[in-house]
């Protein structure tokens, strides 16, 4: 198997040549993240990953976690010092409120840590991930009393964290959630009742566990508008804040799933568990959506991670193994064949892998920054227009990034075929992994629901015309030699998304079908668009360093990927925006009896 390699060069070029993350440096967490620190930082957080959380991946996948009789899970061979290493060092904190104990440095800076947490050991990542998420939202729905106690041992993962939202019965639809809430004398709650599918739900690496659940109080309302949320601890503070009596929320087994196997994904039993109201009665989901968002963002993380690391595999693999001769000539005229990177179908694959995950790299810090703005910026129309592309790029990114980062992980399969196919290479581990992407955190199918359905029409879509007015913004500046053929990839892309929303606009209200038939190509549509952009910049970007005469080989090695991708990627904008058009009489019309 590949030993994984740390792309700092690659982020740094983000960060820096791309984003200019140091034009911000007035605003407050950003002047503690200059060039220098950042690269630091990133070196440093490569390193961790590299050779601490790297070699233990496949040691979690072999093993998984194990549960005894009393509930209690332990964790593979030497993952809970790994979790004390991580936490000790500080790599966990990085992005949270100093009030706390994090360090409040930009959230975008964090993504580029947590991609390489995800890469090296995406199931290692998850308990850090999920307990940072319930971290936020009680953040920002917390009381300052339970802000107090929970927040500074959860931002150091001290503590763990989790969010409790599916049951048996009932998953995306949240409304039909049985679990129940009745209020005790001393303004706490009993809550009772069962969770599945809860990751990092019960673990030995931390000394508490806080549980976020979703629970609805006796005489609510029915529906989503009758649930509200609950942070129940694993053991009940003591008067010291430490932890105290054990609660009765349990782990009553662990799934057994196709990958991911370090992380414990828990059956959840609530008995009368003790918890306490998080924000007012029948508000929870507002404030649980905090952590879902954020999660949602960690998912697309996640999806070009693990593209990222199959690329380095295949990459290795195909430098290395050798069948055939090039079709060109003999390459490796000494050996008794050439190595398979020659043959240009397995460039094809490598190429796809390098184009996507370079441009999803660019994508998601570009969208973070956007969230930092939001929060940080000391100018209001930025702040708005930071607010508007988080809601409106969240389910894309989340979508989009996992269901090509899939694709591209299929890739490094494939490359490496039959011996991808066994398990000792790393090949198989990955795209087992990577499959739940497409899952958790609201499907993909969701996702694509949720952005046509909801976000394209907020705030009498504000955030999808501000969108476009910067690609057209963009695109009128227009480029030399070098760069135009980028700027008409992306006019072409955005000329193609504004017929599809305009479709949708025209069409999905006489009958809702035709949104739900299109989402799915609308949303590809729009992920292919934002790529497109990525790679835009960036060759805006690569060009004029080269013309300065840089000879850092990554700016022209970048020109050359780009043009790649806008040649092989750009021209299935056509493809998706006629299948957005074709509506939903075709896929609707059978009977149910039919199929």
């Amino acid at each position: 198997m590949a030993a994984y390699r740390a792309p700092v060069r690659d982020q740094m070029f983000v960060l820096n040549d791309v984003l200019d993350v140091g034009q911000y440096g007035h605003l407050p967490g950003f002047a503690d993240a200059d060039v220098d620190t950042m690269a630091a930082i990133l070196e440093e957080g490569g390193k961790f990953c590299e050779g601490v959380l790297a070699p233990i991946s496949k040691v979690g996948d072999v093993e998984g976690c194990t549960r005894d009789d009393d509930g209690n899970v332990t964790t593979p061979t030497g993952w809970k010092e790994a979790f004390q290493q991580m936490s000790e060092a500080g790599w966990t904190a990085l992005s949270s409120d100093p009030e706390y104990g994090g360090q409040g440095l930009p959230h975008v800076l964090n993504l580029a840590v947590n991609e390489m947490v995800s890469s090296s050991n995406m199931a290692f990542g998850m308990y850090p991930g999920l307990t940072l998420g319930a971290a936020a939202a009680l953040h920002t729905g917390g009381t300052d009393e339970q802000k107090a106690l929970y927040l500074p041992k959860m931002i150091s993962c001290q503590w763990g964290g989790t969010m409790n939202l599916t049951e048996p019965h009932c998953g995306t639809d949240l409304g039909m959630l049985r679990t129940k809430a009745v209020p005790q004398a001393d303004g706490s709650y009993k809550i009772t009742g069962q969770k599945i599918w809860i990751s990092s739900g019960e673990h030995d690496m931390a000394e508490n566990i806080v549980h976020l659940v979703l629970a609805r109080i006796e005489g609510a309302p029915e529906g989503v508008k009758g649930i509200s949320l609950f942070v129940v601890p694993k053991f009940i503070p003591d008067a010291d804040g430490n932890p105290g009596e054990r609660n009765n929320a349990k782990c009553g087994g662990l799934e057994h799933k196709m990958g991911i196997h370090g992380n414990a994904t828990c059956v959840m039993d609530y008995d009368e568990a003790t918890g306490w109201l998080v924000g007012e009665e029948n508000k929870g989901l507002k404030i649980m959506f905090i952590m879902m968002n954020e999660a949602r963002l960690g998912v697309g993380l996640q999806g070009y991670a693990l593209a990222e690391a199959a690329y380095q595999q295949s990459l290795d693999f195909a430098k290395d193994r050798i069948q055939g001769r090039s079709l060109t000539g003999p390459k490796n005229p000494n050996g008794p064949a050439d190595p398979i990177i020659v043959h240009p179908d397995v460039r094809r694959m490598l190429m796809d892998q390098k184009s996507f995950v370079e441009a999803a790299r660019c994508f998601a810090f570009w969208t973070a920054l956007h969230g930092d703005l939001e929060e940080k910026s000391d100018d209001p129309t930025m702040r708005e227009k930071g607010g508007d592309y988080m809601a409106l790029l969240t389910p894309i990114v989340k979508s989009y990034l996992t269901g090509k980062g899939y694709d591209m992980v299929s890739n490094g399969l494939q490359i490496h075929g039959g011996s991808g196919f066994t398990e000792e290479w790393g090949a198989s581990q990955l795209l087992r992994d990577a499959r739940i992407t497409l899952i958790y955190e609201g499907t993909n199918g969701v996702q694509a629901l949720d952005l046509v359905g909801r976000k394209l029409a907020m705030n009498g879509m504000r955030p999808i015309t501000t969108f476009m007015g910067e690609l057209d913004a963009f695109i009128a500046e227009g480029g030399d030699e070098t760069t135009q053929p980028f700027i008409d990839a992306l006019a072409e892309c955005r000329d193609k998304l504004k017929q599809g929303t305009d479709w949708l606009m025209n069409n999905a209200l006489e009958n809702f079908d035709h949104a739900g038939a299109g989402s799915h190509d609308y949303l590809n549509l729009f992920g292919l668009t934002c790529l497109t952009y990525m790679w835009a910049k960036m060759a805006k970007v690569s060009a004029a360093k080269v013309a300065a005469g840089d000879s850092d080989p990554i700016y022209a090695n970048k020109l050359v990927t780009g043009r790649y991708f806008i040649e092989r990627w750009v021209p299935e904008a056509a493809m998706h925006l006629a299948k957005v058009e074709a509506g939903a009489d075709s896929m609707m019309e059978l009977d149910a009896e039919a199929f």
